[in-house]
């Protein structure tokens, strides 16, 4: 019976991935929609949290709040994107010659031993910055040509979330699950509110340092590229790598030498190292206890299924399958696999059970359930 039971649940996994990677054209904007829902949420509460002497904000006026500095932000990212980005791509077929002209010459590169393909063609193959930039700005238009459906999800998710308390206590059905319910709903809320504000600070002090640092080396576009090292960080591992690998073939393609490669490679190198291994994980902790070789499988899968967006929500997705699974007895086995050190944050015994199951009661053979002391 197990042996089916885990054939069921192996096939019903692989059925839900396939239907989110077919049906990601009506999945994906729920899902951006359901994400910026939440972050305007959370921006309102930390207006409302603002206190002068004893007044504070109402309800309505930090949504609105919240609302306007959501369509400030993405209207000046759409603006500035579309003023720079076409400058780049016009330039990129030339950066990519002078890139190939540099790396043919680089003394660390041996291309004898390739045979069959001249040096431009391999290196075409392994470099291709005007493929990677179109993939980019390819994945914008993408979002932005959804923006009206995401609009209108966003909008319905604003008008439910009303009613989101008396469903879920309609669907439990007595009070002590619907606790349960909420108190797995307000982990999930505090552990993603925690994760994205620690790393859109780690972020932004990455993107802005970065930028600083290109700007005063003369790299063409800073600007850009210090809000493309802004959003690759919030891609886990890769996203840093490729933060600091671009910015150095931007500046190698530019100049005439090697010397500017090295500087830029070193110094967003340095701070990538400073803000992403030493300071972004002091402030993080403990609190995730996510594996990191189950962080990079969670990364492909998800870029598999959606692409460079389920890059982005990969970490999120992980976060919250492992608080809702280490909540029940039957999947926490799962969740200890999830886990970089084994060691869940919820005991076993204030575990869930199925709505209502005892879970220490399920751990005893029936001829000791009454008696757990017996030997």
């Amino acid at each position: 019976m197990k042996t089916l039971n885990y054939a069921a649940t192996a096939i019903l996994v692989v059925l839900v991935f396939y239907l989110l990677n077919a049906g990601e054209g009506l999945l994906l904007p729920l899902v951006i929609a359901i994400t910026l829902w939440y972050l305007i949420n959370t921006l309102a509460s930390a207006f409302a949290r603002i206190r002068i002497g004893s007044f504070h904000f109402p309800k309505p006026i930090c949504l609105t709040a919240s609302l306007l500095s959501f369509i400030l932000a993405i209207w000046g990212l759409i603006s500035f994107l579309s003023s720079t980005f076409g400058d780049v791509l016009d330039v990129a077929d030339q950066y990519q010659i002078n890139l190939i002209t540099r790396l043919q010459d680089f003394p660390l590169i041996n291309l004898a031993d390739f045979e069959g393909q001249t040096p431009t063609e391999l290196l075409g193959s392994w470099i291709n910055l005007p493929s990677f930039l179109a993939s980019l700005a390819s994945s914008f238009t993408g979002i932005l040509t959804s923006g009206g459906i995401i609009l209108i999800y966003t909008s319905f998710l604003f008008l439910e979330q009303g009613q989101l308390r008396s469903k879920i206590a309609a669907l439990v059905g007595n009070p002590e699950d619907e606790e349960n319910v909420q108190k797995i709903l307000k982990r999930i809320r505090d552990d993603i509110q925690k994760y994205i504000s620690i790393k859109f600070f780690t972020s932004s002090m990455t993107g802005i340092l970065s930028y600083t640092f290109l700007r005063l080396v003369e790299v063409d576009f800073a600007g850009l590229w210090g809000l493309l090292i802004f959003l690759l960080n919030f891609i886990p591992t890769v996203g840093s790598i490729i933060a600091t690998i671009f910015p150095a073939m931007i500046a190698l393609a530019q100049s005439d030498g090697y010397s500017l490669f090295f500087l830029v490679l070193v110094g967003i190198g340095v701070l990538q190292i400073c803000i992403g291994n030493i300071l972004e994980p002091r402030l993080m902790g403990s609190s995730f206890n996510l594996s990191p070789i189950i962080i990079l499988l969670n990364l492909g899968l998800w870029n598999y299924i959606w692409g460079i967006p389920g890059m982005f929500l990969c970490v999120p997705f992980l976060i919250i399958i492992t608080i809702v699974l280490s909540h029940f007895p039957q999947t926490r086995r799962i969740a200890i696999m999830l886990s970089s050190d084994g060691r869940l944050r919820v005991p076993l015994d204030k575990t869930m059970g199925a709505f209502g199951f005892d879970p220490t009661k399920s751990l005893l053979p029936p001829d000791q359930a009454g008696n757990p002391d017996k030997d």
